[in-house]
């Protein structure tokens, strides 16, 4: 496990900066100035909330896991900064429907077994004319997996083994003396998993449109974290189904509802 995964005010400040450098500029260059509204699902922290809430956006971040939601509202109160930080499903959340004009799910969508109820039911969120974004990394690029936040260094370390059969991924993540709960957390990431086409599919599926899409060779992220520039991936490449996959470390999507 990398150090940024247990230092949770270093793991705040790093998602800050990539969205305040990339993620902001990329949805600004599609949809033009920031609304006035933004929530996020899935928010951890909150970390990528606070540049929108710096930039004067009304944020509600939104997260099942009561102590991330506890650590977004200290983080939050030790820079200034106004937010809303629900510990919830957000789908218990009727008072916030038809709230939003933009919605982030940045890296959730992989961790979710229904994905179409998913996206189906993130609809009711979006107000008239709203977009989500939406970031993930694709299954079959070398940490699609999420092995980084196996404690091993030498499991965190390898590339790929996540597409191996199950049987025998198990095997290495026991053999590699990792804590059952990680196991079951990367073996449930397998299950869970999402490909570029899967994702296309089910935009598709539940009726939503594609304004934009964005393939990463090199993740923006990976500047901060191991100081490599991005990259995107090439267009011939990034039009290629499946092998796509492969070179895609970050995919980002905005989406607006298909009657729309």
């Amino acid at each position: 496990m990398q150090e940024r995964h247990i230092n949770r005010d270093r793991y705040f400040e790093e998602q800050a900066q990539t969205t305040r450098k990339y993620y902001i500029p990329y949805i600004k260059r599609i949809v033009g100035d920031l609304p006035e509204k933004v929530l996020e699902v899935g928010c951890g922290e909150g970390g990528n909330l606070l540049p929108f809430a710096e930039s004067g956006c009304e944020i509600v971040g939104v997260d099942i896991a009561s102590l991330r939601i506890e650590q977004a509202r200290t983080f939050f109160a030790r820079r200034n900064q106004r937010g809303t930080f629900i510990a919830s499903d957000i789908f218990r959340l009727k008072d916030q429907e038809k709230h939003f004009p933009l919605i982030l799910v940045h890296d959730v969508i992989e961790h979710i077994n229904d994905k179409s109820q998913f996206l189906s039911g993130m609809k009711r969120y979006l107000s008239a004319g709203g977009m989500i974004f939406i970031a993930f990394p694709a299954w079959q690029m070398p940490f699609g997996g999420h092995q980084q936040i196996a404690r091993g260094r030498v499991v965190s370390h390898l590339p790929f083994i996540h597409l191996l059969p199950r049987v025998l991924y198990k095997w290495i993540l026991e053999t590699g003396g990792e804590e059952e709960d990680t196991i079951k957390e990367l073996l449930s990431i397998k299950e869970t998993k999402c490909t570029i086409e899967m994702f296309r599919n089910l935009v598709k599926q539940t009726g939503y449109q594609i304004v934009d899409q964005q393939l990463f060779f090199i993740n923006p992220h990976y500047e901060v974290k191991f100081g490599l520039s991005p990259r995107k991936l090439g267009r011939v490449l990034s039009s290629v189904p499946y092998l796509r996959n492969f070179f895609s470390t970050s995919c980002f999507y905005l989406l607006k509802k298909g009657d729309e």
